[in-house]
């Protein structure tokens, strides 16, 4: 495992070079002895085995391509992760999964639908997968919790990002599942996020889309889920929040627009094996389930952060001042008095049963 780990994390050798010089050279051993001869310096033997005791630390386990726990359907696409981390329950990687992904800044409806198809599908036997991102991503991580989700980390397996989503990060080691290919400590940068997409799609039969703005990172996860073969889908949303441009275009493009967990299902059904069947309300090990986390509120001591998450939930469909309360946490009352400001400043509009929606500018 050294001499691969080795090959692995040296600067410049990406999956698919990677792949490239063992079978060339028969295997990582040789490979890495003839990387100073292509002008790569591969790091010492000592920094894998940091690497290797830090995951043992971490309760994390090494999964290697080749290794009959590696997912099967991540092993099938273009550029797979030579290496994986892997903490918690390694066999959801080889359930049905469907990946769901959106907007960071999402609304509150779209978060809600988010958390609506994830339980669903959960409960109908698939394995969510997601990015543990803000907004849409962790929605659909805290509606499947209960029947089992796989959050893909672009930094290293201890690295969750954002640091705001690390109790929903613990909730899903503890009965779910989490991977990451970075090594532990590894902070993730910009690039990292559009290789950590590429697993996420890669796991997954389909990629369900909700709530995505016109160039966004999840129309790239779409993109690359389209290219491997994998069934597209979109949640169709108001024209007029920019949040759904994406997903229109998806749809204009081919992608199926669904709207309940049976849309998805029905889709694939084709494509993959049937869940076995329904899974319970609580994971397999049968201890219950604790509450789903929330990601932490803002704090912002002028109040202009807590009036931009306000703003945030906020979009064309209405939605009760209760959820609004909830997704931002904070108070009814402390809700009301923005939403009176808003209102008077013309940004929001009132509907009957106490709801509110956005006026569109």
């Amino acid at each position: 495992m050294t001499a691969k780990l080795r090959l692995a994390r040296t600067p410049g050798i990406g999956p698919i070079r990677y792949f490239e010089l063992v079978e060339r050279l028969g295997s990582a051993e040789a490979a890495l002895e003839a990387l100073p001869g292509f002008g790569f310096r591969p790091p010492p033997a000592r920094e894998a085995e940091e690497e290797r005791e830090a995951l043992a630390r971490l309760g994390a386990r090494p999964v290697w391509f080749g290794d009959d726990d590696y997912p099967l359907s991540l092993s099938r696409i273009a550029d797979p992760p030579p290496f994986l981390a892997a903490l918690g329950d390694l066999s959801l990687a080889m359930t049905p999964v469907v990946a769901m992904v959106g907007a960071r800044n999402a609304s509150a409806a779209g978060q809600r639908i988010a958390e609506r198809l994830a339980r669903a599908l959960g409960e109908a036997g698939f394995t969510v997968v997601s990015g543990l991102a803000r907004g849409i991503d962790a929605a659909a991580h805290r509606g499947a919790l209960a029947s089992g989700t796989i959050a893909v980390l672009a930094g290293g397996i201890d690295r969750p990002y954002p640091p705001q989503n690390r109790a929903l990060f613990d909730a899903i080691a503890a009965d779910g599942l989490a991977l990451a290919e970075n090594p532990p400590g590894f902070q993730a940068r910009a690039q990292d996020f559009p290789r950590r997409n590429r697993i996420v799609a890669g796991l997954a039969a389909g990629v369900v889309v909700v709530e995505a703005a016109a160039r966004s990172g999840s129309l790239i996860t779409a993109r690359l889920a389209a290219e491997e073969g994998r069934q597209v889908f979109a949640v169709p949303g108001s024209p007029l929040d920019p949040r759904n441009a994406g997903c229109h275009e998806l749809i204009r493009n081919g992608a199926t627009l669904v709207t309940t967990a049976d849309d998805i299902a029905e889709a694939l059904a084709d494509s993959i094996a049937p869940p076995a069947q329904p899974r319970p309300a609580t994971r397999r090990s049968g201890r219950a389930i604790s509450p789903p986390p929330d990601p932490a509120p803002p704090s912002d001591a002028s109040g202009l952060g807590t009036e931009s998450s306000l703003l945030s939930a906020l979009g064309p469909v209405p939605v009760t001042v209760d959820e609004l309360a909830r997704r931002c946490h904070l108070s009814s009352a402390a809700v009301a008095a923005m939403l009176l400001d808003l209102e008077l400043a013309g940004r929001v509009e009132r509907h009957p049963g106490q709801r509110v929606s956005l006026i569109s500018r």
